[in-house]
């Protein structure tokens, strides 16, 4: 799940210089064979910025006078004019990827207008606030605002067999989004994390599609055999922070059972999204903790059927859940998938990296990595917790 760069362009200031002198010293009637010249010496060169070529200081030139007694010309040249920088290739990768109109920095709209860039406090008396929109950059709000605007024609898109889309509100990830009036707190936490990925506008439109073709509402209230997906998927705990915590089982004993119906597999798994987003409130907690446990796992326990149910339920989480989670642990992790982990380690991103923690099997390891995460009361003592669960 990809994460967004933040570039800043400053615009450019002229450069001030001192305008040094040279001076003759006109002669004395009676002693022109003595004339002398004093020239002041030129002061150090201002400091260049990296993105201004190198101009030699401007100079006033005082001419000694044709004869005594005569005013001296003063010869000025033009003065230098100033250059603006020119966009960069991430600037412009970065409004490409919000799909909108050029994105004008704090700094640079200050200094192209005769309004002042508003300041923080400005803005938040602008916007709603809760404790995860005070961590978004200028940048990100310049971005939601757009995005925000665009709302109307988005949800016609998404939404193309409904002609009055484009002002009816929806719930999505359990938060009203209304595209007439979308200013909001928790809004703006659930617009900027459909942000964060490369070509946003239409995987927001695509996620709206796919939310009406699979039936959200509809499917969070269907029922499924416990006696089947029980022991695969639960919500169990918070971590430290009040995120909560999901469990996938995949050492299970009835494997053929579950993905004996792919479908039916994939509709459970997404109804188990849901509810764990669900738990979100957006203001304070906004992601998730995951742990896989892979015990009594091995590579000729999976077949065919469950490895491409497994691939659509991931491909489903990383094009419509983006920036939900927060830490993914595997445990109990087979020596040989460890292994095979680490091989393929230097293909995966940094950022995905710094969200997955591998595991190796017995209470001292799992402990060693969870309890810093989530509190003993919350885990369960299968992971070396103190709570009583499955």
């Amino acid at each position: 799940m990809a994460e967004t760069t933040t570039i800043e362009n400053t615009p450019l200031k002229a450069i001030d210089t001192e305008q040094p002198t040279i001076t003759a010293t006109a002669p004395e009637p009676k002693q022109l064979e003595t004339t002398t010249a004093v020239i002041t010496p030129e002061p150090p060169a201002p400091t260049q910025s990296t993105n201004t070529p190198a101009q030699e200081p401007s100079k006033t030139l005082t001419a000694p006078p044709a004869e005594p007694g005569a005013s001296p010309t003063v010869v000025t040249p033009a003065p230098t004019a100033t250059i603006a920088p020119e966009p960069t290739p991430a600037t412009t990768a970065f409004q490409e990827a919000v799909g909108s109109a050029p994105i004008i920095s704090e700094t640079n709209a200050a200094a192209n207008s005769d309004v002042p860039a508003a300041t923080e406090s400005e803005k938040a008396a602008e916007e709603p606030q809760n404790s995860l929109t005070k961590r978004f950059t200028n940048r990100e709000w310049e971005a939601l605002k757009q995005f925000r605007a665009d709302l109307p024609r988005i949800f016609a898109e998404g939404f193309p067999d409904d002609p009055k889309a484009n002002e009816k509100p929806i719930t999505f990830w359990g938060v009203s989004i209304d595209p007439k009036a979308p200013l909001d707190a928790q809004v703006s936490v659930v617009l900027m994390k459909n942000l964060s990925v490369t070509d946003a506008r239409e995987m927001f439109v695509s996620t709206l599609r796919w939310r009406t073709s699979i039936g959200i509402e509809t499917l969070l209230k269907e029922e499924f055999p416990q006696d089947v997906f029980g022991n695969v998927g639960l919500i169990f705990g918070r971590d430290h922070q009040g995120r909560p915590v999901v469990y996938n089982i995949y050492g299970g004993d009835n494997l053929a059972e579950v993905f004996s119906d792919t479908q039916r597999f994939i509709r459970w798994r997404v109804a188990l999204q849901e509810k764990s987003v669900a738990m979100l409130d957006f203001a304070e907690i906004d992601q998730t903790v995951q742990i896989h446990d892979y015990l009594g796992v091995s590579l000729t326990s999976r077949d065919a059927k469950s490895k491409a149910a497994a691939s659509e339920a991931t491909n489903i989480f990383q094009s419509h859940y983006p920036e939900l989670l927060h830490k993914k642990f595997f445990v109990n992790v087979p020596t040989l998938m460890n292994w095979i982990f680490w091989a393929f380690k230097p293909l995966l991103p940094a950022a995905t990296l710094a969200k997955m923690s591998v595991v190796g099997t017995g209470h001292h390891a799992l402990k060693k990595a969870l309890l810093p995460i989530i509190d003993a009361k919350e885990l369960p003592e299968r992971y070396g917790g103190e709570a009583e669960a499955w």
